[in-house]
């Protein structure tokens, strides 16, 4: 089988995993949860993302990855980690917590959907050997990310933004 098959199958079977497991473990209880609580789970998630920059470290994937695919890929995750801190930093003070969690989910999105964009324009399935030791990201963490990000979306859709509860 050649890689950009292995590669496509891995991807695949990362998401129906991930959705098999949110499904029966993870949501139910994001749903009966507070919105609050909730979207502070998914940030915590999310506030892992500065692990992104390891795209970016020398050594760690291989020297053919073309900088279109890993510097935006790297800075966005950063980005998308930071912003999710903030949310939690920021969760007695709701308007500001609504306004990381808004953000930290845009941006997160954003950066996954130009991460497989850019994936696309420079075959990557074709290089995923080049991916050395970050091959576990795009395999078993976006499909999680990507999962969360809709999840939250969807809380956010589905609870008024100006409710105000005590932080327990």
């Amino acid at each position: 089988m050649s890689p950009e098959t292995l590669f496509r199958i891995h991807l695949a079977l990362g998401y129906v995993a991930w959705l098999l497991c949110f499904g029966t473990y993870i949501l139910p209880r994001l749903k009966a949860m507070d919105p609050v609580d909730a979207l502070r789970a998914i940030a915590t998630l999310h506030s892992f993302r500065f692990f992104g920059l390891v795209f970016i470290l020398p050594g760690v994937v291989g020297p053919n990855l073309p900088a279109d695919f890993t510097v935006f890929a790297a800075y966005g995750d950063f980005a998308t980690g930071v912003l999710a801190m903030i949310a939690l930093i920021t969760v007695r003070m709701r308007s500001l917590f609504w306004l990381f969690v808004i953000a930290f989910n845009l941006v997160g999105v954003t950066d996954l959907i130009v991460d497989y964009v850019h994936a696309t324009q420079v075959d990557l399935p074709a290089r995923a050997g080049e991916l050395g030791a970050t091959y576990a990201i795009p395999i078993l963490y976006v499909p999680l990310l990507m999962i969360t990000h809709v999840v939250a979306f969807y809380l956010l859709l589905r609870s008024p933004l100006r409710r105000e509860r005590p932080i327990t």
